[in-house]
């Protein structure tokens, strides 16, 4: 059918949403080949991350900046399994809460909270902006972060408008996990196998890189991102793409930086291609 993905063999790199994004392509009809990226894990020491949340308890932050919709979830699981979720969740109910996109803006759902800004960019550098916009003087500032970025910028950037930051980062990456797979993922590109690789998010695509020169094949990796179509979920993507060299050829529409739009435009760009032999060594 052509306004389907009937045969067409994508290649996804997700982790926390792999199971929803497979689900949503094969109902397309696609052939979906999985390859999870990194394995996501609660923080190595789990003290400083329960002491935020006591300050938190104690003391309801004036304003609380969630970057990731994991980072909230983690939080809420260790404040569940030490009995203080309640407290958790009414004191996250009296900040005012910033949102980096939607995925913490779904999170802040799942425990009956509405985000009440949402950042002008999916990005760190749009939170800071959108931050800028407020008088923050004098108030306390709770930071949701997330592994493998640097926040420095976003950090000095809200002290520098004279408020005080408590930061927590509530997870991590294991960054050993599935390299085997990755590098089989990188070889079906370079042979041709695959009708369009999904990215998500950033991190996808450095680890992507950082693997392949782990193992001494970025130039199949290259050469397999130069012959497979790449559907890109929004700006962030794309910027990580382009500072490697690469532009997607497919993207959502209208702005809408969500999983089923990028399906959507995947339907548009891919729907109508004939596809790929599979067997083919």
């Amino acid at each position: 059918m052509a306004e389907r993905l009937q045969g067409t063999r994508i290649l996804i790199l997700e982790t926390r949403e792999e199971a929803q994004f497979a689900r949503l392509l094969t109902e397309q009809g696609a052939d979906v080949l999985q390859c999870p990226m990194f394995e996501i894990r609660d923080a190595p020491d789990p003290a400083p991350v329960s002491a935020w949340i006591d300050r938190l308890i104690a003391a309801p932050f004036d304003d609380l900046v969630l970057l990731t919709g994991e980072g909230l979830r983690r939080l809420t699981k260790l404040a569940r399994a030490t009995g203080r979720e309640r407290p958790f969740v009414a004191a996250v109910g009296r900040t005012r809460t910033f949102i980096r996109g939607p995925k913490p803006g779904r999170a802040l759902r799942e425990i009956g909270l509405e985000p009440q800004v949402t950042a002008e960019a999916p990005t760190s550098e749009g939170v800071a902006a959108t931050l800028k916009r407020y008088d923050l003087a004098g108030r306390r500032i709770g930071v949701q972060l997330y592994p493998e970025r640097d926040h420095a910028a976003l950090l000095d950037s809200i002290t520098a408008q004279d408020a005080t930051v408590d930061a927590v980062l509530p997870y991590s990456y294991d960054a050993r996990a599935a390299e085997q797979t990755v590098v089989t993922a990188v070889e079906e590109m370079a042979q041709g196998r695959v009708d369009a690789l999904a990215l998500t998010s950033s991190g996808q695509v450095r680890r992507l890189f950082d693997v392949a020169r782990a193992h001494d094949c970025e130039d199949r990796l290259r050469d397999g991102l130069s012959r497979t179509p790449i559907a890109s979920v929004g700006p962030v993507v794309t910027e990580e793409l382009a500072a490697h060299g690469f532009a997607p050829t497919i993207t959502p529409a209208n702005e809408a930086f969500f999983m089923k739009p990028l399906i959507n435009a995947m339907i548009v760009a891919l729907g109508g291609r004939t596809p790929r032999n599979t067997a083919a060594g």
